[in-house]
């Protein structure tokens, strides 16, 4: 299918903090990706490396917009999108490498799936792994399996069902997608009030896929559109922060799927085991870096 071309330029929002050298190839790739004109938005969370500054200098079509201070993933994106409104919007992190054509096939595919609010691409590690982006809605079933076995043994049932590692890649819907390279629909996105702020860093794709999906939206998985994520860079700065954070969200987000006075047993018992979890992965490499992928990718970024 061809691709319609925007003629408005496609809004693209990177969150920075700090991103180094890795900006650049961002911006460069981006230029190959889509034959559409492109606005990018940095939506800077602090950054002190001067990455942001120099890139907005050296590229016309770069706005730097400074959030503030270190207000999170979700809510900086929020600050991106704010005044963008209409079409569809590309949300990436600044360590992402598109291929040529990638950005294209995701837009063709959004003409196909007129369902669609958002649509993800393929993401290969730098060593050209698969990495599982396109995962079912966790459920208790297979979150707690998935928690509890997937850093010993990766190939354990649970993992593989949440994140449908033995299926061939191939176009389709998905639970969530990978916050970490999304095209968005403007108009749903914002229909939902956007990322929920209250998480600070991971889930917050989980739940806006959630609530996309009450809404009839689907969340597509696009193969044909191949990036390249890097990754890691915030977990490996701040690895015990990051490691709070991702447990804290993901408490927040199981909580919030079973709420009310009947399910506050269960909000208990997950609030002390994603405790002790995150404990151990202070102590240890192994869990802290979470499930591997039977390709070979890391589950925590």
């Amino acid at each position: 299918m061809a691709v319609t071309v925007p003629t408005q330029p496609l809004r693209v929002v990177a969150v920075t903090y700090s991103p180094g050298t890795s900006l650049d190839g961002f911006v460069e790739s981006l230029a190959e990706a889509t034959a559409a004109p492109t606005e990018v938005v940095l939506a800077d969370n602090g950054s002190t490396d001067g990455a942001p500054e120099r890139v907005t200098a050296a590229h016309a079509h770069v706005r730097l917009l400074r959030t503030g201070g270190n207000i999170g993933y979700g809510a900086a994106v929020n600050a991106g999108l704010a005044d963008a409104t209409e079409g569809w919007a590309l949300v990436a992190n600044p360590d992402v490498r598109f291929t040529p054509g990638s950005v294209d096939e995701l837009l063709a595919a959004a003409a196909r799936w007129p369902r669609a609010a958002t649509l993800g691409p393929a993401i290969l590690t730098p060593e050209g792994e698969l990495y599982p982006s396109a995962r079912d809605l966790p459920r208790l079933s297979t979150g707690i399996g998935h928690a509890v076995l997937g850093w010993a043994w990766p190939a354990n049932p649970w993992t593989a069902r949440y994140r449908r590692e033995r299926e061939a890649p191939r176009e389709r819907p998905a639970g969530w997608l990978s916050g970490s390279c999304f095209l968005v629909d403007l108009a749903a996105f914002h229909a939902v009030g956007g990322f929920d702020p209250g998480y600070f860093m991971y889930f917050e794709d989980v739940d806006l896929a959630a609530r996309l999906g009450r809404r009839g939206h689907l969340a597509v998985y696009v193969p044909s559109a191949v990036v390249v994520h890097e990754g890691g860079h915030a977990t490996r700065r701040e690895p015990h922060r990051m490691q709070r954070a991702h447990h804290t969200s993901a408490l927040r987000y199981l909580s919030a799927q079973h709420p009310g006075p009947v399910n506050a047993p269960l909000r208990g018992v997950l609030r002390v085991g994603l405790g002790l979890r995150m404990v151990i992965s202070y102590v240890s490499g192994r869990v802290a870096a979470g499930a591997r992928s039977q390709r070979g990718a890391d589950e925590l970024d």
